[in-house]
């Protein structure tokens, strides 16, 4: 058992975080890394020509020299961005935060053990939402316990900030160049290598911020899905449309089931 925990405190985990215009927020969010149990990380900030003061509030925490800032020469929208991130990734795993969210201390520290432990390369967790002053709205969401590739086509059940994969498995991940539901394509093409599975504990806090894709009406949501079939997975227009489909229902099912409060 010990040795088994000196191994695992030496694997380094790579954190993904794109960023734009979160200067409000991004401080916070680095903190809650830095708070982190498990020490051995590295945090990729890959920043998409933001126009407010991110450069300035990243710069105070270069000191850290796990944490590298990196910025892109054009604004390319966050499936470029996210993109760049995983190519500098050095870690084994490869874990997700947006420049918004919050992690709890613990979370790399519990997922990893929950990974190596039961032998799994793809995990989530559960997750609360809070608004943009970090209150609580009252709502956690969570979902399947394991999520097969059919049913990750079903519907993006776990939230961006929760997931981590095992890239020695996964491998580098790349998605094709669409504004919104990027990372879920990029869920779409890790569920090709393993399954995923549940941590069922709350260890994230979201950060729900006006203008979110949550926030959107149907049609555009539509459009976005088939998208996402069509040109991030290259599906044919009726297997696409038969897939936008099937993802507005499960969406009901999740709101039904899995979202609390």
């Amino acid at each position: 058992m010990i040795a088994h925990k000196v191994l695992m405190m030496r694997e380094l985990v790579s954190i993904i975080m794109p960023s734009y215009n979160t200067g409000r927020f991004i401080a916070e969010t680095i903190e809650s890394v830095l708070a982190q149990s498990y020490p051995c990380w590295e945090l990729i900030v890959v920043d998409d020509c933001s126009t407010d003061d991110t450069d300035e509030v990243v710069a105070k925490y270069l000191a850290d020299k796990r944490i590298r800032y990196i910025k892109n020469d054009t604004n390319s929208g966050a499936a470029v961005t996210r993109n760049r991130a995983l190519r500098e990734a050095k870690g084994r795993w490869v874990a997700f935060l947006d420049s918004d969210d919050l992690w709890e201390p613990k979370k790399l520290e519990k997922q990893l053990a929950f990974m190596q432990e039961n032998g799994y390369s793809f995990s989530y967790t559960n997750y609360i939402e809070v608004d943009e002053q970090g209150v609580s709205n009252g709502k956690s969401v969570s979902g399947p316990k394991r999520i097969s590739k059919r049913g990750m086509y079903n519907y993006c059940w776990m939230g961006c900030l929760t997931v981590m994969y095992d890239a020695a498995v996964v491998g580098l991940i790349q998605i094709a160049d669409i504004k919104k539901n990027n990372d879920y394509a990029l869920w779409l093409k890790v569920c090709k290598a393993a399954d995923c599975y549940l941590l069922d504990e709350v260890l994230a806090k979201y950060r729900r911020r006006g203008g979110s894709i949550s926030n959107h009406g149907y049609i555009k949501l539509i459009k976005w899905h088939y998208r996402l079939f069509r040109v991030a997975e290259a599906k044919n227009p009726v297997s696409s449309v038969c897939l936008t489909v099937r993802n507005l229902f499960f969406g009901l099912i999740k709101k039904i089931k899995y979202v609390k409060g």
